[in-house]
């Protein structure tokens, strides 16, 4: 027997046979119980026996349900029981025309019910099989009875093969060729029904997905989404217009537009009319300025286009509102950058013409002092222009190298061992006071691809600066190590601590740590670090500053292991 399995589903095949069962019960009942009653009235001479007989087919269908429940709990047996049930049932339906009359039973008709039962439930095959097995029953049965071995309870008449046979042949040849046409056309419409239900679902699922789909991109984008209607009212508040807006999209859903933007109107009275004006004559970008309720005010970009549907119709509007206050920032930080940029070349060129007169003033003092008459005041006051020089002279050094750092030059080497050099260099030069004691915590191995002169130029002005604030003496703390992958980087990077033991950073110099010029030192140029964050960023690096919570100030660099000059 074939297994439809594959095309119908477990759970519809589940449902279609509970409700044959349950119909099965119901219907027989009340046809085989109004059956008894006509009968009872009006064949007296049968009705003990015609009586005792319908009792015994209504008690043997409910046996037969209980059976098919009891079946119906395996799950694997149920397309058995399909076909089982539907053939038993043709078995059913010829009983009972053979206990009401044979050829005169007006019951035949039950085979086309279960004709497209099968048909409904196991389609096409189905409905052939149980048309079928309806035909040979049926027409076996009027055979037998025609030819008088059956004689069926309530028949009436004794047929003669002379005269009646032709008439009792086109009777058996109508309903059978009506059988297997109503097994023909219901199997096609289950068919195509199935087909359409499949379709269907597919279709949903697709539609699902795209709904889905679009909810989320709608969720998802970050700039605020708002449609209208064609009466104003808003039909979409997306969770980003929530955020930009400050309001719920439950509060805002179905109020007047204007209701809701109030600030997109001047004058602090919007009118429709107005709004509507206004909006229609929006460019694609248009700058707009929003003070959220938290008195924070954002910079918005818009966009209004009509909402079109099919057939070029137009019933609304889309409004788009893009968040621009981070980029307006950008913006004003580049044009700032790029202002500091114009005068650093220029302060540049004017400190390099300025360097060649003062070596040039530096050596003709230096001749005069030699020359002049030798007494205290001349000494000392060539000793204060030459101190002055030279001081000058290295603050212009410092300002070109920090207005114009050279291009790194890239090699492989151990960044501890550059480090233990700047050390022993800076512990042997004047600056260095003796009281300062050095430590050292370093990660082996750690080699990078770097510029080594930039990074000792770093290191010494880190140096240069804890020596400095430790007038009294301290300990000059350095340590490396590896730092996992940073969020605004890739790859591994090493991590250079320089920290001292004086009194810190104070709240202003924290705050300008890195600016050009700033310095709280008396005599400072106010360009180390602000000379350490240019060579660490041409460096692809990151530096920052903080006070250690056990006292005194700590530098930090982040550099890549290997970086790439374009």
């Amino acid at each position: 027997m074939p297994n439809p399995g594959q095309t119908i589903p477990r759970t519809e095949l589940s449902d279609r046979l509970q409700s044959l069962m349950l119909l099965r019960v119901i219907f027989v009942s009340l046809l085989l119980g109004a059956s008894v009653f006509i009968q009872i009235r009006e064949t007296q001479a049968y009705f003990a026996y015609i009586q005792n007989s319908h009792y015994i087919l209504i008690a043997g269908i409910y046996f037969l349900t209980f059976i098919y429940v009891i079946l119906f709990k395996n799950p694997e047996n149920r397309y058995r029981l399909a076909y089982l049930q539907l053939l038993i049932d043709t078995f059913i339906i010829t009983a009972i025309i053979y206990t009401t009359g044979g050829i005169e039973s007006i019951f035949s008709f039950l085979y086309i019910l279960t004709i497209i039962n099968a048909s409904i439930i196991l389609y096409r095959k189905g409905g052939y099989l149980v048309a079928s097995s309806s035909s040979i029953l049926y027409g076996l049965l009027l055979d037998l009875h025609y030819y008088g071995i059956l004689h069926p309870l309530g028949a009436k008449a004794t047929y003669s093969p002379q005269y009646q046979d032709l008439p009792l042949f086109f009777m058996i040849l109508v309903n059978i060729a009506a059988f297997y046409l109503v097994a023909y056309l219901t199997s096609y419409l289950s068919e195509q029904t199935r087909k359409s239900r499949v379709e269907l679902k597919a279709k949903q699922k697709d539609l699902d997905k795209l709904e889905i789909l679009n909810e989320n991109i709608i969720s998802s984008i970050n700039s605020a989404l708002l449609v209208i209607d064609e009466n104003d009212r808003i039909i979409l508040f997306n969770p980003a217009a929530e955020g930009i807006f400050g309001t719920s999209s439950v509060i805002s859903m179905g109020k007047k537009f204007y209701e809701v933007l109030r600030f997109l109107d001047d004058s602090g009275n919007p009118t429709k009319n107005d709004l509507l004006k206004k909006i229609k004559n929006f460019s694609p970008f248009t700058d707009l300025s929003y003070e959220k309720p938290d008195e924070k005010l954002i910079h918005l970009q818009a966009s209004v286009s009509p909402l079109r549907f099919p057939f070029g119709d137009r019933h609304g509007h889309i409004m788009i509102f893009q968040d621009v206050t981070e980029l307006k920032r950008i913006q004003e930080e580049i044009k700032r950058v790029e202002g500091l940029a114009l005068v650093g070349e220029l302060a540049a060129g004017i400190a390099h013409e300025i360097r060649n007169p003062m070596a040039s003033i530096s050596g003709s003092i230096q001749m005069l002092r030699d020359d002049l008459e030798k007494n205290d005041v001349n000494a000392r006051l060539m000793d204060i222009i030459i101190r002055e020089t030279n001081r000058l002279n290295h603050l212009i050094n410092d300002f070109l190298r920090f207005a114009r750092p050279r291009k790194p030059t890239l090699t492989f080497f151990e960044i501890n061992d550059i480090i233990t050099e700047s050390l022993e260099l800076f512990k042997n030069s004047q600056q260095c006071m003796e009281l300062i004691e050095i430590k050292t915590d370093f990660h082996e191995p750690l080699e990078i691809e770097s510029d080594p002169e930039q990074i000792k130029q770093v290191l010494w002005n880190l140096f240069l600066n804890a020596n400095e604030a430790m007038p009294d003496g301290g300990m000059l703390y350095v340590a490396t190590g590896l730092k996992e992958d940073d969020p605004d980087h890739s790859g591994k990077r090493v991590k250079i601590v320089v920290r001292d033991t004086g009194k810190g950073f104070d709240k202003k110099a924290l705050s300008q740590l890195f600016i050009p010029f700033f310095t709280t030192k008396e005599g400072g140029s106010g360009l180390g670090l602000a000379t350490v964050k240019r060579i660490v960023e041409g460096l692809q690096g990151k530096v920052w500053g903080e006070n250690h919570p056990h006292g005194g100030a700590e530098v930090t660099i982040s550099i890549p292991l290997s970086i790439t000059v374009s």
